[in-house]
């Protein structure tokens, strides 16, 4: 269906419309106003999803080549190019699923300029899909670059004490790289006569060339996605960002970096990217086990979580350069979890946040006494964190490291070490928090999930179980361009 892309990308827009008609009339502290903006932005990010599950259905999971096309000729040969594939089309729903979530999480603890938050995570969501639809290499950029600003508004405005830091670190750490990324572009297309990205992945380019247009691509990538050790961003904006802002940091924007090197780095640079497969291997590793040891020594329940992100993105990029189908699937699997579970945990940690408005964990303990749904709902998603079997978070760890024993047994028997290191950590925060006797006052009157929590929750509790026990679900649109993608690795690397 022709016009589809652009109508899920730009779904959410109509939103802003909406809101910025009536803030113009009423003005944006207008208790009407301030109410009905909750409901357009929900409506909005309601219907980009059920479009996205429209798309997904009409999907061909068979065909290898990009599919709902749309071109439209924009200036200097570009064009605006849309198109999704087996390895983005998830990404798309993934998006369109975790937004409603986030409004809604969001519908009691943000009281100032409402308004203006809604405005900016609807456009932070039209942004957001258009990475993951764009096929032109500029277009992308334009998606790619733009998705800093709003992120930035929502860390710098609706932040904790220390957002104003946080904010200017996440977005100076972001654009460096994304300057690099900015000229290599410009030489891709100046040597090879084209914006097209599926027709850059064709396109042969020495290698001399690939090992540079490679390392700008990286710089930026790695920064997104975080890679150690250019992760340090990240765990200041999880702790600033409000509990909407943690939960689509993390469950969308550090899915862009390994989507990038999946769509630019292996399929275009395969030369560049099988020479400096020791270096991302050696970086994955130490981001495993490094940034374990470190998550378990926080105080802050949400520093924790986010140390714990930068670790699980360590499998992802280990299974990505592993450059065989186990590894990129394994990556691919592990993204679309890691989007569900850390959203979900970020989300718990703004249930109680919400309630006693600290986030130190010797702040709590015995919290089963007072909230057993809420105990057992934070289980169920620190298992998944953990990568117990049966939960999403299994399948991706397991065939990363199945993948990458493939291509480096020591890689895989190191990162091993980590799935050990992140239930210590894991377990001995849910220990402290959950578990043990209610001895903080303050904590007698805490009351357990309320129905808009259980809404919430319900989606990603489904969602956890479902793809443990069904992973094919996933596997069924990846596969075939999974495959496609490694052949042509292989075939140009020569393995």
């Amino acid at each position: 269906m022709t016009g589809l892309l652009s109508l899920i990308t730009y779904a959410p827009i109509v939103g802003v419309a909406g809101i910025l008609v009536l803030r113009l009339l009423r003005g944006s502290e207008d208790a009407s106003v301030v109410n009905a903006s909750k409901w357009i932005a929900l409506v909005a990010t309601l219907a980009t999803f059920v479009l996205s599950i429209l798309m997904v259905a009409q999907f061909d999971p068979n065909e290898t080549g990009f599919q709902f096309p749309e071109e439209v000729p924009w200036f200097a040969g570009i064009a605006y190019r849309m198109g999704v594939d087996g390895i983005s089309v998830l990404f798309v729903l993934l998006t369109a699923f975790l937004m409603p979530l986030c409004i809604a999480a969001s519908w009691n603890s943000i009281e100032k300029r409402v308004p203006e938050y809604m405005i900016a995570f609807l456009v932070l969501e039209t942004l957001v899909i258009g990475v993951f639809c764009a096929l032109d290499i500029v277009l992308f950029y334009v998606f790619f670059e733009f998705g800093l600003v709003p992120m930035f508004l929502i860390i710098g405005i609706w932040g904790g004490a220390r957002r104003v830091y946080a904010a200017f670190k996440f977005f100076l750490y972001t654009l460096f790289g994304s300057v690099l990324m900015l000229a290599a572009i410009l030489a891709m297309i100046n040597i090879a006569g084209t914006s097209s990205i599926p027709e850059l992945m064709t396109y042969d380019f020495g290698a001399d060339v690939q090992t540079w247009l490679w390392l700008a691509f990286f710089a930026s990538f790695a920064v997104k996605m975080p890679m150690w050790p250019v992760h340090t961003w990240l765990p200041d904006a999880h702790v600033e960002a409000p509990t909407a802002g943690s939960v689509i940091l993390a469950g969308i924007l550090l899915k862009m970096g390994g989507y990038g090197f999946m769509r630019f780095s292996l399929p275009m640079f395969p030369d560049a990217s099988a020479m400096f497969t020791p270096l991302v291997f050696a970086l994955s590793v130490v981001a495993i086990v490094y940034t374990s040891l470190v998550a378990f020594r926080q105080t802050d329940i949400k520093k924790l979580i986010a140390y714990s992100s930068v670790a699980h993105m360590g499998f992802v990029t280990m299974g990505i350069f592993s450059g065989n189908a186990a590894g990129e699937q394994g990556a691919l699997f592990q993204m679309i979890s890691h989007g569900v579970i850390s959203g979900a945990l970020f989300l718990c940690v703004g249930v109680v946040y919400d309630r006693m408005h600290t986030r130190e964990i010797a702040f709590y303990g015995g919290l089963v006494n007072r909230m057993p749904w809420y105990a057992a709902v934070f289980l169920l998603f620190t298992m998944g964190n953990v990568g117990l079997p049966g939960t999403s978070g299994f399948v991706g760890e397991i065939l990363t490291m199945t993948g990458a024993y493939e291509a480096s047994t020591w890689t895989a028997i190191v990162a091993a070490t980590g799935v050990i290191l992140s239930a210590m950590y894991a377990l001995t925060l849910y220990r402290r928090v959950v578990f043990g006797e209610l001895t903080n006052p303050k904590l007698a009157a805490i009351e357990d999930l309320d129905w808009r929590e259980w809404a919430i929750f319900v989606p990603l509790i489904l969602s956890t179980l479902f793809l443990g026990v069904q992973p094919n679900a996933v596997f069924h649109f990846t596969e075939a361009s999974v495959d496609q993608l490694v052949t042509v690795y292989r075939a140009a690397i020569g393995g």
